[in-house]
């Protein structure tokens, strides 16, 4: 069996020198759509672990390693701890710090907005990141450009278009539509804005809360990007509270057409969802495409 082959690789990493004789439980967890997920319990520490393939996804958990350790050295919000990430047996594993989760106090959705709102302030030169990594399952192209316009159509939209297309998820009145929408993106995103680090994939289930209520960030898809892509992508599914987007305006206002920016942003996760898991999301981009 697969825990029973990563087993003894996982008690050395995680059990002191000299102590081996100790127990390691394996507990699986659900949660993940694309990896097994387990809880290690040794002694009094807890850990997360992910396995998949090696082959599949290549270098998946080193992408989201070096994402997660991208947005701690920025000390503004917190994520789990890397404790270990390395291939045996043809799969990859990722081990992570256990998040314990804590209740929200009154004060968490603001605490969220602000240090989200502080993460946005983190910039680079170019759009894009060093190397290309993973939107869930996804390779997410990560060609740099001083355009958000041109990195947001070349990386992100004209890649997703064109693997839906291949696939049948999308006809050619779709990206007749898509055309129409990107001569159109110059009016809608202004040209001046900065390329700021973003989660990527900010989700409600890409953040936690931890027993002291501080948001923990988890499964990022990092890149230099629009501020945009993070709070549109925080409306596309629910699950956050009003209070969390008047706390991240009153640090990082929004733009006027904030409603359109966050719409069309958000025509990227809507096409890698219909990637992933079909046509349930080919009405949402539709309803999209037509305003424009």
């Amino acid at each position: 069996m697969l825990i029973t082959q990563l087993a003894s690789f996982i008690k050395e990493i995680l059990v002191p020198e000299g102590h081996l004789s100790n127990k390691v439980k394996f507990q699986p967890i659900g949660g993940g759509s694309i990896n097994r997920t387990y809880r290690i319990d040794l002694q009094n520490n807890s850990y997360f672990c992910k396995i998949n393939s090696a082959t599949k996804f290549p270098q998946l958990f080193e992408k989201e390693s070096e994402g997660l350790q991208l947005i701690k050295r920025q000390a503004v919000i917190k994520v789990p701890g890397i404790v270990h990430c390395f291939q045996a047996f043809d799969y990859q594993v990722l081990i992570l710090e256990w998040i314990t989760p804590g209740n929200r106090d009154k004060i968490f959705w603001e605490r969220l907005g602000k240090q989200l709102a502080a993460l946005h302030q983190s910039s680079d030169e170019y759009f894009g990141f060093a190397e290309n990594n993973y939107m869930g399952s996804v390779v997410q192209s990560n060609k740099p450009s001083r355009n958000w316009v041109s990195f947001f159509n070349e990386n992100r939209l004209q890649p997703s278009i064109s693997m839906c297309f291949d696939k049948g998820l999308l006809a050619s009145k779709h990206v007749d539509l898509f055309d129409k929408l990107i001569v159109k993106l110059p009016g809608i995103f202004d040209e001046k804005q900065t390329p700021v680090l973003v989660h990527g994939d900010l989700w409600s289930g890409n953040f936690m809360c931890n027993q002291a209520s501080e948001p923990v960030l988890i499964d990022p898809a990092v890149h230099y990007g629009h501020p945009s892509v993070d709070i549109g992508m925080s409306t596309l599914f629910g699950g956050f509270d009003q209070r969390f987007y008047d706390s991240y305006k009153y640090y990082n206002p929004f733009p006027v057409n904030y409603e359109e920016q966050w719409e069309v942003c958000n025509l990227y996760p809507l096409l890698i969802h219909l990637l992933l898991f079909g046509s349930g999301y080919l009405c949402q981009i539709e309803q999209t495409l037509h305003k424009y």
